[in-house]
């Protein structure tokens, strides 16, 4: 299904009730990659390829996109990090459709990444699988080690994500333990890197193509707080959840025709 900008913003106006009515943080690192987790589910994915959501603590926008598939119902949105829930504020192991593994101990979705399309070669099939990653997790021994494996045996049915808005838990990555630019700390692994606005949807349905012969990993440059005023690049939209006000002015953002 071809994705447009009513399907995005209806979206992101759903995250962003979702993430209010919780009284939740995270909502920034959400915001900036989920272009990318509907570009993927909408219009990438068959029905036999596969998703890790590495950075974990995205698990919101995932819920969302998983609802705009019809997934997930609005009442299972409401219950998002209330007791009992199985939405919590990372992927649950089990429980929910579309989700393999419970993730959020940032480095070690990449690993699953990377043996799930090992075994899809050994099994002779077409699967694709998608991974995406945090920028601060190419600070992880883990990710690179996945990353080495990858490239190692050339798997080509391996999409690697990075969602690079340059702001982590403590500050910026450039200031926490810089590895910018991304792209060249990783261009001596056997990767086909591409780099892209990871806010333009026909910019990254080029850059998500198949890879030719080994595994493609794209860096999206991306906006932590996409589209809300007030979070936009600040490190505080990692932790801290949407005041009344910023609320409201958040959803009037993300008007949608009825």
């Amino acid at each position: 299904m071809r994705l447009d900008e009513n399907s995005l913003d209806r979206a992101k106006r759903r995250l962003i009730e979702m993430h209010y009515r919780a009284r939740v943080g995270h909502l920034g690192g959400n915001l900036s990659c989920i272009d990318a987790l509907m570009l993927v589910h909408h219009e990438m994915m068959r029905r036999e390829d596969r998703f890790i959501l590495s950075k974990g603590h995205s698990a919101g926008a995932l819920y969302v996109t998983l609802w705009s598939l019809g997934l997930l119902s609005d009442e299972d949105l409401d219950s998002f990090h209330r007791d009992n829930t199985m939405l919590g504020g990372h992927p649950p192991p089990r429980g929910v459709p579309g989700i393999l593994f419970g993730t959020g101990s940032l480095g070690h979705g990449l690993s699953l990444a990377a043996g799930l399309a090992m075994a899809a070669r050994l099994q002779r099939s077409g699967r694709r699988i998608f991974c995406l990653t945090s920028d601060g997790e190419w600070q992880e021994g883990s990710t690179f080690e996945a990353a080495i494996f990858a490239s190692h045996h050339r798997l080509d049915n391996l999409v690697i994500l990075v969602d690079h808005n340059g702001l982590q838990g403590f500050g910026s990555t450039q200031a926490v333990a810089s590895m910018s630019p991304l792209r060249d700390r990783v261009c001596g692994l056997d990767l086909e890197i591409r780099v892209c606005d990871g806010h333009d949807i026909v910019a990254m349905r080029e850059a998500m193509a198949p890879g030719r012969g080994k595994p493609v990993m794209v860096v999206l440059n991306t906006i932590k707080g996409r589209g809300v005023a007030e979070m936009e690049g600040k490190m505080e939209s990692h932790y801290l959840p949407l005041t009344q006000e910023q609320y409201a002015n958040a959803i009037a953002s993300f008007e949608v025709p009825a």
